[in-house]
């Protein structure tokens, strides 16, 4: 089912209606992560939706970051996200934005509700707030301090802002009702001291908006129209709607709230991949096994099956887990169709063709892809010595085997068909070489006696190949549900999710290969050059995907 034939889901829904009815003239909307960490898998499914619906409607989309915690953020997060939105194929509406842009205006809007009686300063501490607050079930109790004057709660907030109490010492508080049955409402801390610089402001602060506070008033000096966010923002809307109708904000956006991406096997709370990076089990933000954008860019995933695979689960109001096949299936589904083909033998078994001519080398052709024409074909150098891989070869083997086997013949891909002859072995026992002899009638033909050979295996040339190093990557959790009840999340991480396999022989094209660019290693996967390791001379290859999903039979067995 296409896109344009799908049913519309219910946001696309909404704005149609507000578009018909002239609620509002223009969709705007906006994709607003707080930069304190790379963006993930999930952040995909909200840039997908925000910046798809604002092409669809012929709207806007910005890029804004809720930057209210100077504690935890940082200019390489921000970098990264600009990145990510960028390779995942979006436009923003002008230049970033930042919630810090409007701290001026943030902070005269607290003034406003401090006059307005509807803002006090407290000096609870942060244990004897939460005491105060109440409970799900029990309501909260009023702060000894929420009756101060409006001159002595500007008075205060005045030295707050100047910097004379200490960080913790007291807070920025809205009055609203600490009997309410949302817990959001027992009057919330609007500001609080944090004496440290910002990445964007510098030391002109030490006190800060709280994000609840700051999101729904840079959305309203925006002039989003609508606030699109994951369900577990359901329980501040009312907090959201409350800033709105108490401040003299320029416009009146809506929030409303749909699924967020759960995905099993997977861990997408940013503090637990962080604590993955810091305590060395990846190496790095951008690991391939990491479930962060520039992770499954740097493995070779490509955007466009992001993008797919955003498409394909849909936008809904009800929670759900998705299966990490529907993923992994995008990115088949896009390789397939347009990457390269390529061979690369991993664990060389050398072979000498004992009839080809010595110092001979000849030039044979293969498609780029086997239905893509405007793929060029690639040229393969073929010489008397060759690799196969190790696993292609059995001294004996039954009817099921097939690939070569001694005194039998087999096909090597794009080329001839050769029988192994004679096996050389070490004194250990071990296989290092192969004899074996070559058909040369038989270059895009069968052999003259009528007998096929039983199977097609890849190779490289053994005097004319790229060395280099290959990454084996695999899922970074075994348990469908790593970090679900009271699981240590740790314990679940695979211990067989990277294997690296070095002296590899691929194929001479190769060494041209580009980062980002995606190959079918033939018969062994999907693979895509390191962004970060290796060399001109010795490129490295993380494995994107497989043909097939062997995790899953892996499990069954």
């Amino acid at each position: 089912m296409t896109s344009e034939s799908k049913p519309a889901h219910f946001l696309q829904n909404i704005i149609r209606e507000d578009l018909a009815q002239g609620r509002v003239s223009q969709l705007t909307t906006r994709f607003p992560p707080e930069p304190n960490g790379y963006l993930h898998i999930g952040h995909a499914k909200s840039i997908c939706l925000n910046f798809g619906l604002a092409k669809e409607f012929g709207g806007q989309c910005n890029l804004r970051f809720d930057d209210t915690n100077p504690a935890k953020e940082d200019v390489e997060y921000v970098e990264s996200i600009k990145r990510d939105v960028e390779w995942l194929g979006f436009e923003w509406a002008g230049e970033a934005k930042y919630t810090s842009d409007y701290f001026d205006q943030l902070h005269q809007w607290a003034i406003h509700l401090i006059k307005e009686g509807k803002a006090y300063v407290c000096d609870l501490s942060g244990e004897e707030a939460r005491e105060y607050r109440g409970t799900l079930k029990a309501p909260g109790k009023n702060s000894p301090y929420r009756d101060r004057s409006v001159e002595e709660n500007l008075d205060l907030f005045a030295r707050m802002t100047a910097g004379e109490f200490d960080e913790g010492s007291c807070s920025l508080r809205a009055k609203i009702d600490m009997a309410a049955a949302n817990i959001n409402l027992r009057d919330p801390i609007i500001y609080r001291i944090k004496k440290m610089a910002h990445h964007q402001t510098g030391d002109k602060w030490c006190v800060y908006p709280s994000y609840d506070f700051a999101h729904g008033q840079s959305d309203a000096i925006e002039g989003i129209s609508h606030s699109i966010c994951t369900l577990e923002f359901e329980d501040h809307k009312p907090l959201y709607d409350w800033f709105i109708e108490n401040l003299p904000v320029p416009a009146r956006p809506r929030q409303y709230e749909f699924a967020r991406l759960h995905l099993n096997y997977t861990v997408v709370s940013k503090r637990k991949l962080k604590q993955l990076v810091d305590e060395g089990f990846v190496d790095g933000w951008d690991d391939p096994r990491m479930p962060t954008i520039s992770g499954l860019r740097r493995r070779g995933v490509t955007p466009a099956s992001i993008r797919q695979f955003c498409e394909m689960i849909g936008v809904t109001r009800a929670d759900s887990t998705v299966d990490v096949g529907m993923l992994e299936y995008a990115i088949r589904d896009d390789l397939d169709k347009n990457a390269p083909r390529a061979m690369c033998v991993m664990e060389p078994l050398k072979v000498t063709l004992t009839n080809y001519p010595e110092g001979q080398q000849e030039m044979l052709s293969a498609p780029g892809h086997p239905v893509r024409d405007d793929l060029p074909a690639r040229e393969l150098p073929f010489t008397k010595t060759v690799y196969i891989e190790q696993e292609d070869f059995r001294e004996e083997a039954n009817k099921k085997y097939k690939r070569l086997v001694l005194g039998k013949k087999v096909r090597l891909r794009n080329a001839y068909v050769i029988q192994a002859d004679e096996v050389i072995k070490n004194e250990a026992g071990e296989i290092v070489e192969l004899l074996c002899s070559v058909d040369l009638d038989t270059l895009g033909k069968d052999p003259a006696d009528g007998v096929k050979p039983k199977g097609v295996i890849h190779w490289v040339s053994a005097d004319n190949n790229v060395d280099c190093e290959v990454r084996l990557y695999d899922r970074l959790f075994n348990d469908e549900s790593p970090d679900v009840g009271d699981k240590n999340f740790l314990e679940s991480v695979n211990p067989d999710n990277l294997k690296i396999l070095s002296g590899c022989k691929a194929e001479v094209g190769l060494a041209q290969a580009q980062v980002g660019q995606g190959y079918q290693f033939e018969r062994n996967g999907y693979f895509c050059r390191d962004s970060k390791y290796g060399s001109a001379e010795k490129p490295v290859f993380n494995r994107t995907i497989g043909l097939r999903d062997s995790f899953a039979k892996e499990q069954d067995n």
